[in-house]
């Protein structure tokens, strides 16, 4: 897997972490952070399922997180009035969150049903060839992982970012979206 891909893998994960925080301390976090890993991985290999799509992602870029942090409200720290350059260097990382990846990852975070189906789609791409995964903490959490990750999960507070490609990661799954329905 090309490292430009991991780098967004990454940076997703990242944005929904700080979007959607954990509950507690370090073993929350620890959880959560997890969790939303195994989400952002699931989606990514779901939107870039072959290597030559990965390779093309990390040639054109993701398109960062500007709308995400939008729609969530999320502060970015970019109008603090802070030295700009320190500002750019912390929050670099941001130009490398894909909003369909987070948008998928959010609807799976909420959805198991959604995200089990998910998971078996991927178990057969070129991501997934040769490597024993487990998304355990995706598919099937349990309570320590719910409550760790409360708004992680929490399916009013993903709406607004899961329902920005929601269509797309139905069609992707062959399913058909609940308003079409």
């Amino acid at each position: 897997m090309p490292a430009d891909f991991s780098a967004v893998i990454a940076a997703t994960a990242q944005w929904l972490l700080r979007a959607y925080p954990p509950a507690g301390g370090v073993f929350d976090a620890a959880l959560a952070e997890a969790q939303a890993r195994q989400a952002a991985t699931v989606a990514a290999w779901l939107r870039y399922p072959t290597t030559l799509d990965s390779s093309l992602l990390g040639m054109l870029g993701p398109g960062g997180s500007a709308r995400l942090d939008w729609v969530t409200g999320v502060d970015t720290g970019m109008d603090t009035g802070m030295d700009t350059a320190a500002t750019e260097e912390e929050t670099a990382w941001r130009t490398w969150v894909d909003e369909v990846v987070a948008s998928w990852a959010a609807t799976l975070l909420a959805d198991g049903e959604l995200a089990a189906a998910a998971v078996a789609a991927v178990a057969g791409s070129e991501h997934a060839d040769g490597l024993a995964f487990d998304f355990r903490r995706l598919t099937h959490p349990d309570d320590r992982d719910r409550q760790a990750a409360a708004l992680l999960r929490h399916p009013d507070l993903l709406a607004p970012v899961a329902e920005l490609h929601r269509d797309q990661l139905d069609a992707r799954l062959g399913r058909h979206s609940a308003e079409a329905a």
